[in-house]
């Protein structure tokens, strides 16, 4: 009989090959599923039942997080929630492998708050993109411009913005990029965004393909910048523009999107700029951006 734990390596292997899950997804779920197991003692799939599964929740619960155990800080629903997410879909594979254990359906996950968004205001995105023209690094001052005008041009995450290379094609307003499950999809270059770029690679003396690439007095794994080193970037230029609260890549991420609805942009075209593969992520950006309930509420609230 195949052990529980041959079985886990075939199942990480199967959403590596056969569903084209990206590394570090493989390495999250490969890190879930082994304290699942370890903390159970588990060696069979058919004694992976209801009862292990609460146990393995309430032990989880109670896990204090950081290495101050005085602080109380316990580990979140949503970390909760990403154990029994990689749990059910393995458990779903032992189902295709009609190996009896118990139904993925049977886990429910645990109901978290509404997610919330980071997002800075109109002035203070502007305020960051201008904040490279203080930088007296010339080389760097036109890549951190660059780099940002970037972000909020075309919507992308930091990884895949590190994953471009500099024979992009800056005659065209568009090109494609693979993001998240190995997907494709196109997104789009403003004027200013490719003027940036042109006026960085025009600087460029080195001989590296990647887009981005790292000073002579700045430090990395490689010549092309890390997404460490492009949020490190993003905070430095939001620490000028004096913007107190925490920004990110992923943040300009966000403005992307809330820029687009906010001018009357429909959600199933926001949803496939970004990425998104289920539409329930797009929708939260509706909450800060639905400009048309704002002004019936302008018009309408507390008429005398």
């Amino acid at each position: 009989m195949v052990s529980l734990k041959q079985l886990k390596t075939e199942f990480l292997e199967y959403i590596e090959i056969e569903k084209g899950r990206a590394i570090r997804t493989i390495e999250n779920y490969d890190h879930y599923l082994t304290v699942f197991l370890n903390q159970t003692k588990i060696t069979d799939p058919k004694d992976i039942t209801d009862t292990k599964v609460r146990d393995f929740r309430i032990w989880l619960n109670r896990q204090s997080t950081g290495n101050n155990r005085a602080t109380g800080n316990t580990v979140t629903k949503k970390t909760q929630n990403y154990y029994l997410i990689a749990l059910r879909t393995f458990l779903k594979f032992l189902t295709k492998r009609n190996i009896a254990s118990l139904p993925a359906d049977y886990i429910e996950l645990a109901k978290i708050n509404e997610r919330q968004i980071d997002i800075i205001s109109q002035e203070e995105l502007k305020r960051l993109l201008l904040a490279p023209d203080k930088e007296r690094n010339l080389e760097r001052r036109y890549r951190d411009k660059a780099i940002l005008e970037m972000l909020f041009s075309t919507g992308l995450r930091v990884s895949e913005l590190c994953s471009l290379r500099n024979d992009l094609d800056l005659h065209l307003d568009e090109f494609s990029i693979r993001g998240k499950g190995g997907k494709v999809r196109v997104v789009f270059l403003s004027d200013e965004a490719k003027k940036a770029v042109r006026d960085y690679l025009a600087l460029r003396k080195d001989m590296s393909d990647a887009l981005f690439v790292k000073g002579k007095d700045e430090v990395s794994k490689s010549d092309g910048l890390t997404s460490r080193s492009i949020e490190r970037i993003v905070k430095r230029y939001a620490t000028i523009a004096g913007i107190s609260k925490k920004v990110t890549p992923h943040v300009i991420r966000h403005c992307f999107a809330t820029d687009l609805l906010s001018n009357g942009a429909d959600l199933r075209s926001v949803q496939a700029m970004l990425g998104h593969s289920n539409i329930n992520t797009t929708q939260i950006y509706t909450h800060v951006t639905d400009k048309q309930l704002r002004e019936v509420h302008k018009k309408f609230h507390n008429k005398q």
